[in-house]
């Protein structure tokens, strides 16, 4: 493990250089041209390494990339390890100029930098450090998406195809506080409560109405009940519009919800609960639509891996913890599908998503040479 830690180690310069150039390429998922420019920067990279680049196309999000490198020393046949992650990011074309990247210290910031180009520049790493020390390994498949941050709409599929073929999924989303690995994620879901009433003069004939806003009211009361935070379900209802005036009993109201769980049993009571949903007012009728587009991942298929990844942690003097997620992530698929995952393996940072996003520095290394560490010593389970 020293000779890949020192290898990671010798190579720092190169990472932030590559976490500098995808972060200053803005990526935000919506904007196809600017993601595809970021991807074209990752695609040469990837080739310096020797990986086989596939690029997959795209019509209105940025094109998906698909890497492999061969194995080394690994049996014929063996499965690969796939790395995941993605490289869209939540900020808007523009955001540089009020959150430019910037080393303070030991911190690099910079939109997109933690959540999680980072990532990338480490799996970049690792494959660069495995093929320098000679490290045995099995093949190694990288799968780079582009609309993660919108739902993974168009990479889902890819995602569990890709996995299916592998012996492991290693997800490169950022750490924990403190660089703890995820071992399980809530699942994600959306809906939408729409509410039909009957539309009157509230001052001529209200009692001729039947107010989808009061119903809506009403409703929204007893989604709240479903929340039970203590066993990690929180339901919210996030949007909330309806009628057309003052004056006028309201006809139409919608409310948005966030859904998420820890279990697929509780995943499928809450989307039961609110399915079941029924109107307590005369006149008006309800239409529920929308369920968990992210299964959860369950913490088992995440434990022989997170083994592995202990022990390759303690080799390199790491005490390495582990966690959970509300958010999700392409993870949440790969474990759905039973194939062995580990998420978190990325950067150690904070603020995705906000103005202060930044990663450590001094972490990279060991970042790497953990994941290196972990793909070396599944040579003989692949």
């Amino acid at each position: 493990m020293k000779q890949l830690l020192d290898s990671c180690a010798s190579r720092l310069l190169d990472t932030i250089a590559a976490i500098e150039s995808l972060a200053a390429l803005e990526s935000p998922s919506t904007d196809k041209a600017a993601v595809d420019r970021c991807g074209a920067e990752l695609v040469s990279r990837l080739r310096t390494l020797g990986a086989e680049v596939e690029t997959i196309g795209q019509r209105s999000r940025g094109d998906h990339l698909r890497a492999r490198i061969a194995g080394a020393g690994a049996a014929a046949g063996a499965s690969p390890v796939l790395l995941l992650g993605h490289f869209d990011t939540v900020w808007p074309l523009g955001t540089l100029e009020k959150m430019p990247i910037r080393r303070d210290g030991d911190r690099l910031h910079g939109p997109g930098t933690f959540d999680m180009k980072a990532g990338i520049a480490i799996a970049l790493s690792a494959v660069a450090a495995l093929a320098a020390t000679g490290a045995p390994h099995p093949p190694i498949a990288m799968l780079w998406t582009t609309d993660e941050e919108i739902g993974s709409e168009t990479s889902r599929a890819l995602i569990e195809a890709a996995a299916r073929e592998a012996a492991a999924v290693l997800v490169l989303e950022p750490a924990l506080p403190g660089g703890a690995l995820k071992t399980a994620r809530k699942g994600c879901g959306e809906f939408e409560l729409v509410v039909h009433g009957v539309a009157a003069h509230a001052g001529l004939d209200p009692g001729k109405g039947a107010s989808a806003i009061h119903e809506l009211a009403a409703q929204i009361a007893v989604i709240e009940r479903l929340q039970d935070l203590p066993r990690g379900i929180s339901v919210n209802v996030g949007i909330v519009s309806g009628g057309t005036r003052p004056n006028v009993v309201a006809e139409h109201a919608r409310a948005v919800i966030d859904a998420r769980a820890p279990s697929r049993s509780g995943a499928e009571a809450i989307e039961a609960a609110l399915r079941a949903l029924h109107p307590v007012r005369p006149g008006t009728r309800l239409t529920i639509s929308g369920g968990f587009d992210r299964p959860p991942m369950e913490r088992g298929t995440a434990v022989g891996l997170f083994a592995r990844a202990s022990a390759v942690a303690a080799a390199l003097g790491v005490d390495l913890a582990e966690g959970s997620a509300g958010g999700g992530s392409d993870g949440n698929f790969t474990a759905a599908i039973g194939v062995p995952t580990l998420d978190g393996l990325g950067a150690i940072g904070d603020g995705a998503h906000a103005l202060h996003e930044h990663i450590e520095i001094a972490s990279l290394p060991w970042r790497a040479a953990l994941v290196a560490g972990i793909i070396t010593s599944l040579s003989s389970a692949a």
